[in-house]
């Protein structure tokens, strides 16, 4: 909530400044129009700070949380940014139909407009590219790097028309608001891609073993280089790595950690899944890392938890395991209940380690592979309702805090049906890195709704702003 209001008020303070401003009389609908860029302006510059790769924000939230708030407030964006031209010429519209033709005409495609339309076909091929990230036949840094180019496009573009064309940007209070803008979304900028490019060049990490864990899945034991300063982290967490030569921010990926910080260094548990993971297992031990973090809120300190389920799905057990690893560390004395499921009994990872962290804490174990072969000692089907209440008994469901991470049809599935089974909704966390859409959990439609409610916030300001402007 209070991060809520921080960004209404951070997005609205240019329509308090623009109230106050004596400009041209303007139709109602006119300065509604001019409402909404003054808005969208605002949020496009504060999207380059919600993107997930700044501890305060992301810190408390959860990269899934702020993803998910990031795409719908592009949603707004993009419609506040097509309905600002639009706006301006409906009352000429309504009037003389060919004479607001002739007036839209003239705002795409005179000089004095340029960096707006400019500003306006930017952010609308950057929402729609976005959205099809996983059907678009691009390399993945190709889409980032077309994502960043689109947004600076945008933002610059957006700057450049309030401070030239806009009504109540020309001077005053908006006008420099604008220009502090500009050096907050440059600031921004430069930490993203230039301070931390640095950082993973001075501060580099070696890596020190690759282990085979299952098929196609692969540990990588990464330490900090000697003299390098002290990295705490918390289990659950996750980073951006990026590896040798390709030590900068537009080739890192993101990765959860598998280990407990009790230990020196990290490992992560990576699958081949792409063209950067295929490369993963050939690594030669020695190979500078790169690593940006530690982010995340998937971690026991964050929750309060009398029991720990803990719910994995492929290589959603790299979290699961540095969740695991650290309550052994630490001897936790919780019961822990943990479900693994994979396709084939050949993609089940770390099975031994999981049978012995038996001995030190209160497990119970829980795999099940969609696929039976023989030998297989496991379950053999789906993680169903039935096998989660099995799972869940003898716990006190209010008190028990589920960790669930796995592809995203597993996790929608799984987490409903926790809500069914009496856990409490702030009790069921989960953290994804696909962020394409899909099937959409209970949990995901309550966020939207919230997320949705910012956005009206932001409307209310507009219409309160035709009223007193």
């Amino acid at each position: 909530m209070a991060l809520a209001l921080i960004y209404v008020a951070v997005c609205g303070a240019a329509l308090v400044f623009a109230a106050g401003r004596r400009v041209a009389p303007l139709d109602p609908w006119e300065k509604a129009g001019a409402g909404l860029g003054l808005v969208a302006l605002a949020a496009m510059a504060v999207q380059f700070v919600t993107s997930g790769r700044f501890e305060t924000v992301s810190g408390r939230l959860g990269i899934d949380k702020i993803m998910a708030f990031h795409k719908v407030a592009a949603g707004w964006i993009l419609l506040a940014v097509l309905l600002h031209p639009l706006l301006y010429v409906l009352p000429t519209f309504v009037d003389d139909a060919a004479l607001g033709r002739e007036r839209l005409a003239a705002y795409l495609t005179l000089p004095h407009y340029r960096s707006g339309v400019a500003a306006l076909v930017a952010i609308a091929l950057l929402v729609p590219v976005s959205a099809l990230r996983d059907r678009l036949p691009w390399r993945y840094e190709v889409w980032r790097a077309s994502h960043i180019v689109l947004a600076a496009i945008a933002v610059a573009g957006g700057l450049h028309h309030a401070l030239t064309a806009g009504r109540f940007s020309a001077a005053g209070a908006v006008h420099w608001l604008w220009w502090l803008a500009a050096a907050a979304v440059v600031a921004v900028v430069t930490t993203l891609y230039g301070w931390r490019w640095l950082k993973l060049h001075i501060r580099p990490w070696r890596l020190e073993q690759v282990t085979k864990r299952a098929d196609r899945m692969w540990e990588l034991d990464i330490r900090p280089n000697p003299g390098n300063p002290p990295w705490p982290y918390r289990a659950g967490q996750f980073v951006w790595m990026t590896e040798g030569r390709r030590r900068f921010p537009l080739f890192d990926h993101p990765f959860s950690i598998a280990d407990s910080p009790i230990r020196p260094g990290l490992s992560l548990i990576i699958k081949e899944a792409g063209d950067f993971t295929s490369t993963v297992g050939g690594l030669p031990p020695g190979t500078p890392m790169g690593i940006d973090g530690p982010y995340g809120e998937f971690t026991l300190e964050a929750h309060d938890a009398g029991a720990v389920l803990l719910i994995a799905g492929g290589v959603g057990i790299a979290p699961i395991m540095g969740l695991l690893r650290d309550m052994v560390a630490r001897r936790d004395p919780r019961p822990v209940r943990l479900a693994y499921a994979a396709g084939r009994p050949e993609n089940f990872a770390c099975i031994d380690e999981i049978e012995a962290a038996k001995a030190s804490i209160d497990l119970q174990v829980l795999l099940i592979s969609e696929e039976g072969a023989a030998g297989w000692p496991g379950a053999v089907g789906l993680l169903d309702r039935n096998r989660l209440d099995t799972l869940l008994a003898g716990l006190e469901r209010r008190s028990t805090v589920a960790f669930i991470c796995g592809p995203g049809r597993m996790v929608t599935a799984v987490s409903d049906t926790l809500l069914d089974l009496g856990l409490p909704m702030a009790n069921v966390v989960y953290e994804r890195f696909d962020y394409g859409g899909g099937a959409a959990s209970r949990q995901d439609r309550r966020r939207t709704m919230e997320y949705l409610g910012v956005g009206a916030g932001l409307a209310a300001a507009v219409l309160a702003f035709v009223a007193l402007a």
